[in-house]
């Protein structure tokens, strides 16, 4: 049995969360985007540590009901001041520029520049993340305390940029398993210094990716490190085939921050990915929040498009938008929490071992209780909770039929998966259970 969980536990990082955090912070100082160079710098730190296929796809390509847009890369952009002296410099913070700005070269009053502006009154020491992807325009984002310390007077504005034909880049890590079925795990990877919304995606997938590689599992996974939007759909307009393998996936965004669990559930509500997480989430961390569905949010909703309806579900810590940090430069290195990090991979090893072991059984001996004694497995229970154990096995026997699953008996007891999951194996190696052959599912 797939034991991801006590991998994890077993493994000789002293800190594992500070590994995580430390990855993070490698990939900071880089400014993303949904193209450029900036995604293939991320991409190539994490193809240092996985099997990572790179696509790229070109501009102008169709995909679905969009076409992938022009490539943007940036190397220089400042305002500078009637005296010379800048007073907005990306170099020292990738945010000061609206993402995708166009190339711009101009000396404009101080009325005029304004137009192009953007701080946070509210917050009037971080620099606000905008962008404008799909409309040719430009701008500078700042703190609130530079705007106002702005005199009259003409400016030197520079975007030293380009946006023209290229491609989109996303990667692909196949990891193959004993069946064809697959398990999606995507993050997005088109934000620059943004470190919850965006970096612990990133380094906790491939954590999980780096963890699953160590052991033989049964699913094949997919890990997608793709642009926001753009990514998904141009992967899903690509991979038609794969699409319809797909059995359980998660979207994983903002799992870095010291804010309590919350899941949101596929379109389906009840998939499989959405009961196992719930469970996890009941025995791992108290007061997650499980929330409905609904069409807004990360890559959940392309992958829940009703062409598609994939039981995918995104997990979250604090949830995106909701939290006074995310899109500003207060979501930095300081804000990302090595023990929420190593926290959120603990989770996912946890819904993982679920999906992988939650197997049906059928009871061998189903008129009355079996003798358990007789076979050293009654009261004879070592470990921390020998009456959990015991009554375990009680209920792995009892609701056995061929029909419930492990998923089922451990929702139905309440108790925690891994011991229902413990309670059947070591009835099957009493040859009280034998596995039944799962029922068909449904293909796309």
């Amino acid at each position: 049995m797939t034991d991801l969980l006590s991998m994890l536990a077993n493994r000789a990082d002293a800190d594992p969360g500070q590994g995580l955090h430390d990855f993070a912070a490698s990939l900071f100082p880089i400014c993303r985007s949904i193209t450029g160079d900036g995604v293939r710098q991320t991409l190539a730190r994490l193809g240092e540590r996985l099997p990572l296929e790179v696509v790229e796809v070109p501009s102008g390509t169709p995909v679905l009901d969009w076409t992938v847009p022009s490539e943007w890369n940036i190397c220089d952009a400042y305002i500078r001041d009637a005296a010379g002296r800048k007073v907005v410099d990306f170099r020292e913070h990738n945010l000061h520029v609206v993402n995708y700005s166009i190339p711009v070269r101009a000396k404009l009053p101080l009325t005029e520049l304004k137009k192009h502006l953007f701080s946070l009154p509210d917050h009037p020491a971080w620099i606000p993340y905008r962008t404008s992807y799909y409309q040719e325009s430009w701008g500078f984002c700042l703190t609130h305390r530079q705007l106002e310390s702005l005199a009259d007077g003409e400016y030197e504005v520079c975007i030293d940029s380009t946006l023209q034909a290229g491609s989109l880049t996303y990667g692909e890590c196949v990891l193959p398993g004993t069946s064809d079925e697959e398990v999606l795990v995507s993050c997005h990877v088109c934000h620059p210094s943004l470190a919850n919304d965006n970096l612990s995606g990133i380094v906790v997938a491939a954590a999980l990716a780096e963890l699953l590689r160590g052991t033989a599992h049964r699913f094949t996974y997919r890990f997608l490190f793709i642009p926001g939007t753009i990514g998904a759909i141009t992967w899903l307009a690509r991979n038609h085939d794969a699409v319809g393998r797909i059995r359980h996936g998660l979207v994983l965004t903002c799992v870095g921050d010291s804010g309590g669990f919350h899941y949101k559930k596929s379109r389906r509500g009840g998939a499989e990915i959405d009961r196992a997480t719930a469970h996890i989430l009941h025995h791992q961390s108290e007061g997650a929040k499980i929330l409905d569905f609904s069409p807004y949010g990360y890559d959940e909703r392309q992958y829940c498009s009703p062409g598609y309806d994939l039981p995918v579900g995104c997990l979250m810590r604090s949830v995106w938008g909701t939290f006074p940090e995310y899109h500003t430069s207060a979501d930095n290195l300081d804000f990302l929490k090595a023990e929420a990090l190593a926290e959120s991979l603990q989770v996912c090893a946890g819904i993982f071992d679920v999906i992988e072991n939650n197997h049906t059984y059928r009871n061998l001996k189903p008129h009355g209780e079996p003798q358990l004694g007789k076979r050293n497995l009654y009261r004879s229970v070592g470990g921390t909770n020998p009456k959990q154990i015991m009554l375990a096995r009680l209920w792995v026997l009892n609701l056995s039929d061929g029909t419930n699953s492990l998923l089922d008996i451990a929702e139905r007891s309440g108790l925690p998966f891994n011991e229902i999951r413990h309670a059947a194996e070591s009835l099957m190696n009493a040859d009280l259970l034998i596995p039944t052959i799962s029922p068909e599912r449904t293909t796309l």
